[in-house]
């Protein structure tokens, strides 16, 4: 794997003498492919808000590289595709997917 095809480390991370890599995304062998910093947060909440602000970000990406795109309907379209996967992930981890209002144990 050639280095083009790596994204650049953003500025105020390479600036941050503090800064880590959380999470790191590939497509590989057709199938996405993940390494992940676990133990950064034992509030599985502040994942979930990991997970909302990289969905802002990946609208915005979206939406600087298109000045047409509808923002909304890519959002729709973003938690759409969201909740018809976590409906795997949950059935995986030991709930039927249905939403009775009780965590998931």
């Amino acid at each position: 794997m050639g280095q083009e095809k790596q994204l650049a480390i953003p500025r105020a991370a390479a600036q941050d003498a503090q800064s880590f890599e959380l999470l790191r995304v590939w497509v590989a062998q057709q199938a996405q492919q993940i390494t992940l910093r676990a133990g950064v947060w034992k509030d599985p909440a502040a994942w979930g808000v990991m997970l909302a602000d990289l969905a802002r970000n990946i609208v915005t990406v979206h939406a600087e590289a298109d000045e047409d795109l509808d923002a909304e309907a890519f959002v729709a379209a973003l938690l759409q595709g969201f909740d018809t996967e976590i409906e795997s992930v949950l059935e995986e981890f030991g709930g039927d997917g249905a939403d009775d209002g009780q965590p998931v144990e």
